[in-house]
């Protein structure tokens, strides 16, 4: 499964290709009912790639550096496992919205590179469906997103200067 994964990333049409494969073999082993990728940008992060772009639009921004979310995931680079309401509630303000979609279970995976956090797997399913077991699977994914990472910041920085 990587291995398909890492050789579409040689291929022409990057990154769009390969994040919808990646939704496909994340579908297959984690599950998740919304799927969004975010990069981070100094204390806020935004969307590359989300499965709802109605209610989670790409290119949406939101800030999260400085709550205890971001101090999980962002500063100490641990994933974060949400299994049920309360867990989505203490970690994101648009618990709501989450919560109004059916969604109250969550993973975040930290993407890292050269020491730094540089984005998020982010995986939405129903409540008590995530376990440990589906954080240890989501993990393996991350160094694979790397380069879009990269390549998203680089380009954010471009359309601000």
């Amino acid at each position: 499964m990587t291995e398909d994964l890492i050789g579409l990333l040689a291929e022409p049409g990057q990154p769009d290709s390969f994040f919808e494969a990646l939704d496909t073999v994340l579908a297959a082993r984690v599950g998740h009912r919304l799927l969004t990728l975010l990069y981070k940008d100094g204390d806020e992060v935004a969307r590359i790639y989300s499965t709802m772009p109605d209610a989670y639009p790409v290119f949406g921004r939101k800030p999260m550096g400085v709550t205890p979310w971001g101090d999980l995931v962002l500063r100490r680079q641990e994933p974060f496992l949400g299994r049920d309401r309360d867990a989505v509630k203490w970690a994101f303000f648009d618990h709501e919205l989450i919560a109004s979609l059916g969604l109250n279970s969550a993973i975040n995976i930290p993407v890292v590179y050269d020491g730094e956090t540089i984005g998020t797997i982010n995986l939405l399913h129903e409540e008590y469906f995530y376990t440990d077991k589906h954080v240890q699977i989501a993990k393996k994914f991350a160094p694979l997103l790397i380069p879009a990472f990269l390549e998203a910041r680089r380009d954010g920085s471009k359309s601000r200067a």
